[in-house]
């Protein structure tokens, strides 16, 4: 533990439950306070408040490696040059966060090279799958000085992605074939956390990077990928999202995975998800769904339009190829009606996930990129453009 809180991380995890809990157990165990570790732990955990004028609240953790990947991909699909000044600084950041410790997922994964990013600003022990494939995706979308700036961080962290993929076809967050139920009925599973469940939303995340990047296609782990997406689509169509709120958050990533990896987007089981998604919308053209949804699946796509929602829903619906459904239309006119006089939208709602049932994310970017990521992904459709051209191609399979 002190050497975790140590060099190299924000805290235990960098992450509130293990910060705290650092905490308790130094001071129960009798170290000092003037112990170095101690000392350290208090200072990260402390890194967490947010005292402004209306209230004093501590934030779960910080996002800075997932915000600016998303706000980069939002910003290229929207048509700002690839070799915009801000684009490279941010990417040229991205790549400086790539971790290069073999932290705790050795256990279980013997890939050799450690690569990949994390979540927040320093948290090297923990790297995890989703922050790598978004960043991944962001890199692709920015023209780097030399051109092969990037070539040899795209297929160090493409291939430890790769090597992360579950027996049952799926990738989970953080470690590798931690998915047995089983362990759940521990007595000091709390809040059933202690596992890494492969999920649909990041399996799907997975392909849409894999599709972008000219992966082949063919290859068995796309083959075992789809397999699972197909096995873990639920009856009405819908697909459950472990990472955002929820059945939206999941239908929209899995429908947007397929159209990137070259799906006939016109096959049954596709178009039940985007016929689900289309049976929530809501009266004022938008969607929503509220965190009630992992404890009552009955309530899933039924809550108070947010912008956030909204952009997943119609870039699902229009990732199935038909731009001009009255849904789409509809979607649409909603977020062009709410966003506020300065280009943002409010969003008070929370529509991220930490932990199911336990735990739940605000992220105050998602009211914002999401929405101009839909609109774009709109236009770039309408005009027969696709998604922007990538920097990086792999020519296949890593294997």
């Amino acid at each position: 533990m002190i050497e975790r809180i140590g060099e190299g991380s924000d805290g235990l995890a960098a992450v509130y439950p293990a910060m705290l809990n650092a905490l308790i157990a130094l001071h129960a165990l009798g170290y000092p306070n003037s112990h170095p570790a101690l000392i350290k732990a208090k200072k990260d955990f402390e890194g967490l408040f947010v005292d402004d004028p209306e209230d004093f609240r501590i934030q779960p953790c910080l996002s800075p490696v997932w915000d600016t990947a998303i706000n980069i991909i939002a910003l290229a699909e929207s048509g700002v040059p690839p070799e915009h000044p801000t684009l490279q600084k941010a990417a040229a950041w991205l790549s400086s966060k790539e971790v290069r410790i073999r932290g705790d997922w050795t256990k279980n994964n013997s890939h050799p090279e450690a690569s990949g990013w994390a979540f927040e600003y320093n948290n090297v022990y923990y790297p995890d799958t989703d922050d790598t494939a978004m960043v991944l995706m962001a890199l692709r979308l920015v023209q780097p000085d030399d051109d092969k700036q990037y070539e040899d961080v795209f297929e160090r962290a493409l291939a430890w992605q790769l090597s992360f993929q579950c027996r049952d076809g799926g990738w989970g967050a953080f470690d590798k074939d931690v998915i047995d139920g089983w362990l759940e009925n521990m007595p000091f599973a709390d809040h059933n956390a202690i596992l890494d469940p492969t999920c649909s939303d990041l399996t799907a995340r997975t392909l849409e990077l894999f599709g972008y990047i000219g992966f082949d296609r063919f290859d068995p782990s796309v083959k075992e990928a789809l397999r699972y997406l197909i096995r873990t689509q639920e009856d009405d169509g819908s697909w459950y999202g472990r990472w955002g709120v929820n059945y939206i958050y999941g239908t929209w990533q899995v429908l947007r995975g397929l159209r990137a990896i070259g799906q006939d987007m016109t096959q049954d089981w596709i178009l039940r998800g985007r016929d689900w998604l289309e049976s929530c919308q809501n009266d004022d053209g938008g969607w929503g769904e509220t965190c009630a949804t992992y404890e009552d699946p009955s309530a899933k796509g039924k809550g108070d339009s947010t912008a956030s929602q909204t952009a997943w829903a119609i870039m699902g619906i229009c990732a199935c190829g038909d731009l001009n459904r009255p849904s789409v239309q509809r979607g649409l006119r909603y977020l062009l009606s709410t966003q506020q006089a300065d280009g943002s939208w409010h969003e008070p709602q929370i529509t991220g996930t930490g932990f199911p049932g336990v735990f739940y994310l605000k992220y105050d970017m998602y009211r914002q990129n999401f929405p101009l990521l839909a609109l774009a992904t709109y236009v770039n459709y309408k005009r027969g453009l696709g998604h922007p051209p990538s920097f990086f191609r792999c020519g296949g399979s890593l294997s």
